[in-house]
């Protein structure tokens, strides 16, 4: 738990929608591609919800598991649920089976929601979010209240398990709370009309999600990403506010006809999840409208940067200074804190905070570093180096950092390196196991245009250290992914396979 007290001025999320609802009924909550929802209309379902789950048993301080495309009925269900203090538990659909039902029973949910999508992947009792209705308590019922303690988990998102099996993060209503306060950073309002198209069950995308119903904007939900459309519906809707990752923004503007949409009702562009890298940020800038801020922080919480990106372009290689109130240091690999001007790995102090994760007390032991007054701070296994001026820029992940020859050597840097050469239009680089150097770098290339691999691995090579040489260079056609965009560099580690 946080040893932090509750934020300033917390107020439950539910109760602000409730306060919409009653100031404005009429106003637009929520948008998807079959129906919509008012807040007046919102409020009630949420309230059908709550007293549906009261009735079924679920308490405050129980969980339910939802594993289900974007919809109308998911977001009613996961805000009517922590109305009344249970926690939701928002699984990925791409996911094997065999994952989520260890995900399932680590949450100890109560009851599961799944749609036609899913359905299939589960081999116990679901109910049908096409059916809710059939299960919702009366029209005009209304759940016993409930006083949510801010430590209350609010929700539990299970990390995207790129490095192995996902762990339950429990975030409490404290830290949610927190999210809602970055509204004023974000530039959302009662007129703001956020578009989403990344999957419910990311914290990328309830980062956005829940500052944008909090003061009673317009959310448009996609059932999944497709570029085109996604600008269709931008235009249509006249959005001005989309929360994306990295690829999505350069598959966006990689489309032959992209300046013809009408894009300017765009007040800010949002970016998390994965490396955004500079020259991307600077096409954003200079081709959409509106602002473009870019997060760096951990599902787990712990310290967020800020990159304004449109008042700062020269910083663009940096995620920014870290947000107000947060406190953000670098160690070494002893622990030891580390002072200006030295590359460690992050850590960070914050209001939010993850309660820890679920059932696992000795990883959430692993993923917190406490000062020399025992001030809890969460690790985020990422390397970086503050500048002159307190702008952070990452190096690497901790644990993809490559040791060869004794040497360390950052995978960014040989990345980046394949990509000034313009022949690249995404590059990874991990470490694979060699008799000689103990690890050395293997490179994984989607290219722009046919060409020779051994013809741009010695072109590269050719500009970078001798530690950082590619013994290797591979070409796909699509780096693995996960849901949320983050590359799998644990699949291409398995790929590279070992090296003399």
């Amino acid at each position: 738990m946080s040893d932090l007290s509750a934020p300033e001025n917390f107020t439950p999320l539910g109760d602000m929608i409730a306060a919409t609802a009653r100031a404005s009924p009429e106003r637009a909550a929520l948008k998807d591609e079959a129906g919509s929802l008012s807040y007046g209309e919102l409020d009630a379902l949420m309230d059908r919800v709550g007293a549906a789950l009261q009735r079924d048993g679920v308490d405050a301080g129980h969980t339910i598991a939802i594993c289900s495309e974007a919809s109308l009925a998911y977001l009613a269900v996961f805000l009517g649920a922590v109305r009344v203090g249970v926690a939701v538990a928002p699984l990925p659909p791409s996911s094997a089976p065999a994952s989520l039902a260890a995900m399932l029973a680590d949450s100890a949910a109560k009851a599961l929601f799944v749609d036609a999508t899913t359905r299939a992947l589960f081999d116990r009792e679901a109910l049908s979010l096409e059916r809710l209705a059939d299960w919702l308590a009366p029209e005009g019922s209304r759940p016993a209240p409930v006083v949510i303690d801010p430590a209350l988990v609010f929700n539990t998102i299970y990390s995207s398990g790129t490095t192995g099996t996902p762990k339950g993060i429990d975030q409490s209503h404290a830290m949610r709370f927190v999210h809602t306060q970055r509204r004023l950073v974000a530039g959302y309002d009662e007129n703001a009309v956020t578009l989403i198209s990344t999957p419910l069950y990311s914290n990328t995308t309830l980062v956005a999600v829940l500052p944008t119903l909090a003061v009673g904007g317009r959310v448009v939900l996609m059932k999944k990403f497709d570029a085109r459309r996604f600008l269709e519906i931008a235009q249509v809707e006249r959005a001005t506010h989309a929360m994306l990752v990295p690829v999505q923004y350069a598959r966006l503007l990689a489309l032959p006809d992209f300046d013809k949409f009408d894009l300017t009702n765009f007040r800010m562009k949002l970016a998390t999840s994965a490396p955004f890298a500079a020259d991307l940020k600077a096409e954003v800038l200079a081709r959409w409208p509106g602002g473009l801020v870019e997060y760096y922080g951990m599902t787990e919480g712990g310290g967020t940067c800020i990159l304004l990106a449109h008042e700062r372009p020269d910083k663009l290689h940096t995620v920014g200074l870290p947000s107000e109130g947060h406190d953000i240091r670098l160690i070494d690999e002893d622990g030891g804190e580390i002072g200006p001007g030295e590359t460690g790995e992050i850590v960070g102090r914050s209001a939010a905070m993850m309660n820890g994760y679920r059932n696992a007390p000795d990883k959430t032991r692993e993923a917190e570093w406490r000062d020399a007054e025992g001030r809890r701070f969460i690790r985020t296994g990422d390397v970086g180096r503050f500048d002159e001026e307190g702008f952070l820029t990452l190096l690497d992940r901790r644990k993809d950092m490559i040791i060869s020859g004794g040497f360390n050597v950052f995978p960014s840097d040989i990345e980046a390196a394949l990509l000034a050469t313009g022949l690249v239009r995404e590059a990874a680089v991990v470490g694979a196991a060699s008799v000689l150097w103990g690890e050395t770098p293997v490179g994984f290339v989607v290219l722009k245009e046919p060409i020779d691999p051994e013809a741009l691995r010695a072109r590269v090579n050719a500009v970078l250290g001798k530690t950082q040489r590619l013994a290797a260079l591979r070409v796909v056609e699509a780096l693995p992914r996960s849901a949320i965009g983050k590359v799998l560099k644990r699949e291409l580690r398995e790929a590279a396979g070992a090296m003399p």
